[in-house]
């Protein structure tokens, strides 16, 4: 079956899209979420792997299993700009912690001064996610074949429709923590004394931008009053 980066890579370009999901799923779902991080780093060129992280709620958990398994991983970092100053600081904390070599991207500076005066979150959250969010991971994704990301099931409606592996956007998407439990992560949090955001603690179950975001449970807190669930990354 797949059992090298080459083989991946031939299999990505040439073989019918659907089916080389699919085997990917078939190899992936039996494995715990240590061995399909280790095993993605086997069947494509690490420099080929791009890593996001929102430094929110439970990104230590994310990012631990990473720093350990493959600790030379770019962790990229969309700063929007309307970060809560709690996630600037959890975010130089892990960095350190973990040791972790994070690369910060951000919109153009006339485009997010755009959003500020505007405040383009009040009357059009999508269009500001797009500008802060969307738009400067779309810049580097096209460098890369794979991108892995902390989505769980239990999160939302949306990832609870989601495999190990799907493709999106021109990119393969990997989800090692897509069927973690929710009692899963924090026990495992638990037993490596990790970190929370230090907002966890106030409520805040999901945290993305300050003017957005508000206590509630999983995502509920999230663009309060507003039917939207996801800032387009992930859709």
């Amino acid at each position: 079956m797949l059992n090298n980066a080459q083989k991946i890579h031939k299999e990505a370009v040439h073989g019918d899209e659907t089916a080389f999901i699919k085997a990917l799923n078939e190899k992936y779902h039996p494995l715990s979420v240590d061995e399909r991080i280790r095993e993605l780093y086997a069947d494509f060129d690490p420099d080929k792997v791009m890593l996001t992280s929102s430094f929110a709620a439970t990104s230590a958990f994310f990012l631990h299993l990473f720093s350990k398994i493959h600790p030379r991983q770019k962790v990229f970092f969309i700063d929007t700009g309307f970060h809560f100053q709690e996630t600037l600081e959890y975010k130089e904390k892990l960095t350190r912690l973990y040791q972790l070599n994070v690369v910060d991207i951000r919109a153009e500076d006339w485009k997010h001064e755009f959003t500020v005066k505007d405040q383009t979150w009040k009357t059009d959250p999508d269009f500001c996610c797009s500008i802060n969010k969307v738009e400067p991971l779309d810049a580097i994704k096209k460098n890369y074949d794979v991108w892995a990301s902390g989505l769980m099931s239990w999160q939302s409606d949306h990832r609870a429709t989601l495999d190990v592996f799907e493709m999106r956007g021109g990119i393969i998407k990997f989800y090692p923590l897509i069927d973690v439990t929710k009692e899963e992560r924090d026990a495992y949090i638990e037993s490596h004394d990790l970190p929370f955001h230090p907002l966890v603690f106030k409520g805040y179950s999901s945290i993305g931008c300050e003017h957005c975001t508000v206590p509630g449970e999983d995502r509920s807190g999230r663009w309060n009053n507003c039917p939207k669930t996801e800032c387009g990354l992930h859709l």
